[in-house]
């Protein structure tokens, strides 16, 4: 048993190994696909707030100065993230992206209704989050 009295003097991962990072620092960040183009960037991210976890990742894509721009809901275990490009990659394509569930900036999806997010979920071809609780 360590002396509590005695500094620690384990080795902490550098800073770029951190698993955790802020909320500030996600967004903004892009999300590429396999091959490695640039499908657009993490908007904003859905977080439980009874569990803290994070559900889905809201990546903007497409569009021009925000002109028809459209917002994509990623289930978060979609993302992997690649610290070699500092971003976020996802097996999916610019056609697929075209089929998946989306909305405007504009709107709001009902994110408190648990259809919806199951049919996020079932687009991407992952556990249901809201099955989870």
């Amino acid at each position: 048993m360590d002396n509590p009295a005695t500094p620690n003097t384990k080795t902490f991962p550098a800073p770029s190994d951190d698993r955790l990072i802020s909320s500030d620092r996600i967004e903004g960040t892009d999300v590429y696909d396999l091959q490695g183009e640039r499908l657009g960037t993490v908007s904003s991210f859905m977080v439980d707030k009874f569990t803290g976890r994070v559900a889905y990742a809201v990546m903007s894509f497409g569009g021009f100065l925000g002109l028809g721009e459209h917002h994509h809901p990623l289930p978060w275990s979609v993302l992997i993230y690649d610290p070699a490009k500092a971003g976020y990659v996802v097996n999916l394509d610019h056609r697929c992206l075209e089929a998946a569930p989306r909305y405007s900036p504009a709107e709001r999806p009902e994110w408190s209704d648990r259809a919806y997010g199951r049919g996020i979920d079932m687009f991407y071809g992952v556990p249901a989050y809201w099955g989870l609780y």
